[in-house]
């Protein structure tokens, strides 16, 4: 089975506007962030290609350092539209599912992606994993590519269950915690920084955070 991650990134400097943080804060924190998650689905053994749907120069520069397909977003419309051009590609290139991760759950691992899969049902299947608040979507697998649309930013993950069983019987709502722990304000920052996962990466994050 051919897989694709998408993820799709905002221009760091426009991103995380809940966050109490400086430009350079917040464009250090996405990067960060962004780069620990394409070199984590970089090494999983399920993850055929990455593709990165952006405007960000910093976000390609690391895209390239990892070979990923880089997709201009230069409208950067929203999320959906930038998975449309990701599912474009996709479709010509003939892969045969896709998993869809936002940019800032830097605390993934390996074996995360390689549980939510246990929950694949070939030949057409949607898996759904929400955020830790279940009012987004955290990670959302589709076969084939064109399955359904994509519904972020509107309460995502119930209309994604909703949509995707439009369309299959195989749909799993599956819940992985470190997928679940993105960062939307400083809340979530804290509580990811509270965890005992990727010392080193929490380390670079609260380093960030000092003020100089």
């Amino acid at each position: 089975m051919k897989i694709a991650a998408i993820i799709p990134v905002k221009t760091f400097s426009l991103a995380k506007t809940r966050l109490d943080l400086t430009l350079q804060q917040k464009e250090e924190l996405c990067k960060i962030m962004l780069e620990e998650i394409i070199h984590t689905l970089s090494i999983s053994p399920q993850i055929n290609k990455i593709v990165i749907v952006t405007k960000e120069e910093k976000a390609i520069q690391i895209g390239e350092k990892y070979n990923t397909v880089i997709i201009p977003d230069n409208d950067e419309k929203s999320v959906n539209n930038a998975v449309a051009l990701a599912d474009k590609y996709l479709l010509e290139n003939q892969f045969d599912a896709s998993i869809v991760f936002p940019q800032d759950i830097p605390f993934i691992k390996t074996q995360d992606i390689d549980f939510m899969l246990n929950y694949k049902t070939p030949p057409n299947f949607a898996i759904v994993v929400p955020s830790r608040r279940f009012d987004g979507t955290n990670a959302l697998v589709r076969m084939p590519t064109d399955l359904m649309i994509t519904h972020y930013d509107e309460d995502s993950y119930k209309i994604h269950m909703s949509t995707a069983k439009e369309h299959t019987r195989n749909v799993a709502l599956v819940f992985v915690k470190r997928i679940m722990w993105d960062v939307d304000n400083i809340e979530d920052l804290n509580f990811l920084l509270e965890q005992n996962e990727k010392p080193e990466i929490a380390k670079k994050i609260r380093s960030i955070l000092v003020v100089k």
